[in-house]
This record gives structure tokens, C-alpha cells and sequence, in this order.
């Protein structure tokens, strides 16, 4: 049991953005106690970025991150001014985490391994006494004139004077994110916008997706069509799944994706974005004459992964068995707009149990963007995933997490 009035800050949340207010209040001469419900700090922390954990982008300026989130992005202004993705780098590497900047300004530890992110966190808050509630469940908030006055625990009644809600969104619920401070900010009289899957892989309906699971594609251009009409694109890695489309370019155009689902939507690979129609054309009829005793399905081992072959073909309409140079105007034309313009039929998005981030949550609008203060409960923040705010895939989601835990916890 934890007596009452025991501590200043009461932070309901193991994640990246609890640990980060924890550790930050604690600094501050506050006497802080952490709220995780499972047996285990950071769960999600160690799935991040594959488990090597993508712990910020190195962006040159702040900019950068305000306008990678969208409409919502001028609310992480502060936050972001308070602490930084070159404060993130520069507090990790004081404490011995040595650092990394990979394709696209991603930034990881050198371990390549999250284990070694989270033990400069636990370390952290260890030194600076932080008190830590695992396998603690909350069961209520208590609320008298505008405050939390205490909170109802699996571990007991809690008292403090200031409470921080950092308990993640909806993704990876199987790591603890089961939508409680959705719950309990409805409860204490905050709008909660919907909150959807994001970052997360797409659904297709094409009944070859099985024939093409586990193939990589490393340079592509991947354009998304609504009733024939171009709505957004990206250029680069993406990966087959058993049954769609996933990888950074399909992670980052889904939450667009979900929004239009009401009507039919196709997504269109350009499986070679460098070379424009007629000089592909040309490419394919100088690998056919250089295969001239080769039949169709042997001649493509120079333009196409091994993998995507037999789907083409099938598609191509074109004998797998004809000889290359056999191959007539009129099918090698249909085979160039195969390639360039490989058409899949999207049937939806997967659920949370894939999905990196949540889309939704707390509304913007009920919350001091300088203190991440409730304007509706005096003595309670909010920090992290749980608030409105989901950027794109690359270390901004985590840097969120970092800015607005560092905020919540400093305006005690």
C-alpha cells in the first residue's frame, strides 16, 4: 500500500513519454512516483524501429517536425523548443548511449539493440529516486473542484498534488496500450477525437498477395488513386506482406489511406520510377535481344526480383514459354504499363494489433500547448501518444513522446 500525500507528481504511464516527465519532475526536486500496469517499462519503446529503436530525427530545425505532423504540428512548438531532437541526441549521449544517423536523418543508438535505450532511462530514474509502481492497474480518478484529488489504484489510493496521463494510444495493445486515458480523459470531461490505426500496413485484394509475401522493394514510386484520381505519393522502400502492402511508404501514406476508404481506392506501383515509358521499352527490348535463345520467363532476371517474375507473366497475358525475341510490339507495351503501373485494390488497413501509432486522441484544443496543462482539470497534463498528434514514420513519433514528457514534467 502507498500512503497518501506521498508524492508531487503522479505520472500513469511506463512509456517513453511517462519515463521522460518522470525523470524530468524528478530532476526538479519533486518527489514522483511512476504508474505502469504491466511488468515491464517501455514495452513499446523496444519494438520501435524494428527493436533498435529510431529514437529521433536529426533534422536541422524545429520546423522540420512542425510541419511532419500536419495541421496539428504548431502545438508541439514549446515542447519542442523545451527539449529538442539535438537535446534528445545530446541527453542520451551524456549518459553513455552512443548515437547514429542512418537514411533519412533516422536516428539510432550504435547498439542497434532499444535494450540499451531503455537502460539509460530506467538508470535515470533510479538515480533520481523515482518511486515505480509495476503490474499497477488505475481504477479511478477522483475529482473534487477541478482537481484530482486522488487516484484509485490496484496498489492502493494515491495522492499528489499534479498528475501526468503519458498511457499511449491504441497500437500494440498486446504492450499495455488499451485506450485507459481516452477513458479517463472522457471521464474527467476532454473531447477524444476517434482514434484510428496509423502507421500502418494496408490491405489488398488481388488474391496473388501470398505468391509476393516477403519481397522488399527498395526504389519505388507507389501513387494512391480514389475514382481515378491521383490524392498523394512516395517514392522509396516498401514490402510485400502475405496479404498487402507495407514499409515506410505504405506506413506513411496510410493514415490518407484510411481517410478515403468510403470509395474505391487503388494503389499504383511504378516498379522503375527512374526510366520514363519509351526508354523502358528500350531497356526490355535490349534485354530480350540479349536473350534471344531464352523464352519469356527467363529474360526478366535482369529487370525484375525473382519473386515478382510469375506474377507478371500471369498478369502479362504473354506465354511464359514464347521466345523473347518473339515477343510482339503489342505485349511488350502491355508488359512496360505492367511495370510502371502495376495496379492493386486496397480493401482496408490492419487493425491496431500492426498499426506503430495511434491517429486521434486527446483534443489539441483543451490543452496549454506551453505546459501541456488540462484547461478543465487544474493539477492534470497530458504527454505523449494519448494526445492528438501522430507524425510520419522516422523518429518524429518518438521525439513527440520525448518533447511533451520533458514539458508535462517540468511545469510542476
Amino acid at each position: 500500500m502507498v500512503p497518501k500525500q506521498q508524492f508531487d507528481v503522479a505520472v500513469i504511464g511506463g512509456g517513453p513519454a511517462g519515463m521522460m516527465a518522470a525523470i524530468t519532475a524528478a530532476k526538479n526536486g519533486s518527489r514522483v512516483v511512476l504508474i505502469e500496469k504491466t511488468n515491464h517499462l517501455g514495452k513499446k519503446l523496444l519494438l520501435t524501429g524494428k527493436g533498435r529503436c529510431n529514437l529521433t530525427n536529426a533534422a536541422e530545425n524545429i520546423k522540420t517536425f512542425i510541419e511532419a505532423f500536419g495541421k496539428n504540428g504548431k502545438f508541439l512548438f514549446s515542447s519542442l523548443n523545451n527539449f529538442s531532437n539535438l537535446e534528445v541526441i545530446k541527453f542520451f549521449n551524456s549518459l553513455g548511449l552512443e548515437t547514429k544517423v542512418e537514411r533519412g536523418n533516422r536516428v539510432f543508438p550504435v547498439s542497434d539493440n532499444s535494450l540499451s535505450v531503455l537502460a539509460v532511462l530506467t538508470g535515470q530514474l533510479e538515480k533520481h529516486h523515482v518511486t515505480i509502481l509495476k503490474n499497477t492497474g488505475v481504477k479511478s480518478l477522483m475529482v473534487k473542484r477541478n482537481q484530482i484529488e486522488k487516484i484509485d489504484t490496484t496498489a492502493g489510493e494515491i495522492e499528489a498534488k499534479k498528475y501526468i496521463i503519458a498511457t499511449g494510444g491504441l497500437s500494440y495493445p498486446q504492450t499495455g496500450c488499451t485506450g485507459d486515458g481516452f477513458k479517463w480523459a472522457k471521464e474527467l470531461g476532454h473531447t477524444v477525437i476517434t482514434p484510428q490505426p496509423a502507421l500502418v500496413p494496408v490491405l489488398i485484394q488481388e488474391d496473388f498477395m501470398p505468391e509476393l509475401e516477403g519481397l522488399s522493394l527498395k526504389n519505388v514510386l507507389i501513387s494512391v488513386y480514389k475514382n481515378n484520381k491521383k490524392q498523394t505519393e512516395r517514392q522509396g522502400e516498401a514490402l510485400f506482406t502475405r496479404q498487402g502492402l507495407s514499409g515506410p511508404i505504405i506506413l506513411d501514406m496510410s493514415k490518407h489511406i484510411g481517410s478515403l476508404l468510403d470509395e474505391k481506392i487503388e494503389l499504383r506501383i511504378d516498379f522503375k520510377p527512374a526510366l520514363d515509358y519509351p526508354t523502358l521499352d528500350q531497356r526490355i527490348q535490349k534485354d530480350f535481344a540479349e536473350n534471344k535463345n531464352k523464352v519469356f520467363k527467363n529474360s526478366l532476371d535482369k529487370l525484375l526480383p525473382q519473386k515478382l517474375i510469375p506474377v507478371i507473366i500471369k498478369l502479362s497475358g504473354i506465354d511464359e514459354n514464347k521466345k523473347a525475341t518473339e515477343i510482339k510490339k503489342e505485349e511488350r507495351k502491355k508488359l512496360v504499363a505492367l511495370l510502371k503501373d502495376f495496379k492493386l485494390t486496397v480493401r482496408g488497413l490492419e487493425n491496431f494489433n500492426r498499426a506503430i501509432i495511434t491517429t486521434g486522441g486527446v483534443e489539441l484544443t483543451e490543452i496549454d500547448p506551453k505546459t501541456l496543462k488540462s484547461k478543465i482539470i487544474e493539477n492534470l497534463y497530458f504527454a505523449g501518444e494519448v494526445l492528438n498528434l501522430d507524425g510520419p514514420t522516422g523518429g518524429y513519433n518518438l521525439q513527440m513522446c520525448w518533447s511533451t514528457g520533458y514539458t508535462a514534467g517540468k511545469n510542476n
